[in-house]
């Protein structure tokens, strides 16, 4: 098999100039060079690419990013520089921080009638926006489908993320995980968290299957994992990502319980106890009881209505008519009530953190 190779072409009008930068600055190596008495190309080598440097090239001189794990030990601490061929040069981390951004609480009604549109994302998933305003970047909340059913084309990968849920509400799909065991099937009323950074692939899908996918924060990284296989040899469902347990939670056999808000009844995830606290997910039902104004003090609180109709009710505002495919968000300390509920009303609740207080009454 012929061994192939790529590289990228960058202008020089002087190469005797570039040569000590590229070399002694950038730590690359120089791999050829000519011709010898009046050298006007020379190729370099280096942290995972290949340069070819030519005199009088009709490229733009470009930009090089490299990426490292100490930026401050590579080319004397400094993080833009420009190469005497004009070629600019960005340093950064090769894995920085995540950064979580503060909250900018609001009251957000997203109705599926108002017809957002679906938008064709990774592997061939639509998606459809359920914050928009993404709360200042704290939160994404999307509700997604894949129309036609069959193999998924997607690649072991994992997500640089704090947090991350993933509840079927229609139809099924086939997800392996790393050090899970073999392939898991999600159906409706079941639900997943993804630790971060766990390494996982989507097999399989039925016709229309729908789910919803909250992330924390909104933007976050998305890496592909081209050396490992799922599923892996090992089984360890005890194993702890940056302190949070993966989950596999199933509605079939669930115990229903008094919800937080009189009228309600709920059964647990788990999910609160598997993050220590860092986010929490109910499944919220019409219980007994007449339905009570409450509010709450915990960051993000967030509501899909799954099934039935419910009219939410907000201090100082018009009430809401909610029905299956609505979303909502509720910011910390303002009133409201779940009125109305039908019988056969369904909704998820998702919290961040998952442990918080509720204050009932005007």
């Amino acid at each position: 098999m012929s061994d192939t190779i790529a590289e990228i072409r960058l202008p020089t009008q002087e190469l005797r100039n570039d040569i000590p930068f590229y070399t002694k600055v950038l730590g690359m190596k120089i791999d050829m060079i000519y011709p010898a008495d009046d050298p006007r190309t020379a190729v370099f080598s280096g942290h995972g690419l290949r340069l070819r440097i030519e005199k009088g090239a009709q490229e733009s001189p470009g930009t090089i990013r490299i990426l490292t794990e100490d930026p401050d030990g590579f080319a004397e601490g400094q993080r833009r520089l420009t190469a005497p061929n004009g070629t600019m040069v960005e340093i950064e981390e090769r894995h920085p921080p995540m950064v979580m951004p503060e909250t900018v609480h609001s009251f957000v009604v997203r109705r599926l009638k108002d017809q957002a549109p679906w938008i064709i994302g990774r592997a061939g998933m639509h998606y459809r926006d359920l914050v928009p305003d993404r709360l200042g970047g704290s939160i994404i909340a999307s509700h997604i489908r894949i129309p036609d059913g069959g193999p998924v084309p997607d690649m072991v990968h994992f997500h640089r993320v704090g947090f991350q849920l993933i509840f079927c509400i229609h139809g099924w799909v086939d997800v392996v995980y790393e050090d899970q065991g073999d392939k898991m099937r999600l159906k409706a009323g079941d639900c997943f968290i993804q630790p971060p950074e766990i390494r996982h692939r989507v097999l399989e899908a039925s016709d229309n299957v729908q789910v919803i996918e909250i992330g924390v924060p909104a933007e976050h990284v998305t890496e592909i994992d081209h050396e490992m296989t799922l599923p892996t040899p090992d089984y360890r469902p005890e194993r702890e990502w940056q302190g949070q347990r993966f989950v596999y939670n199933r509605a079939e056999g669930a115990e229903w319980v008094p919800f937080r808000l009189p009228g309600y009844i709920c059964r647990d995830t788990t999910i609160a106890e598997n993050t220590k606290g860092v986010a929490g997910v109910q499944v919220v039902r019409r219980g007994d009881g007449a339905p009570q104004w409450a509010a709450h003090d915990t960051d993000i609180h967030f509501t899909f209505v799954m099934n039935g109709t419910v009219t939410l009710e907000g201090e100082g505002r018009e009430p809401y008519r909610l029905e299956q495919g609505d979303a909502f968000v509720i910011p910390p300390g303002m009133k409201t009530r779940l009125s109305e509920p039908s019988q056969d009303v369904e909704l998820l609740e998702v919290t961040l953190p998952g442990v918080f207080n509720t204050t009932l009454g005007q």
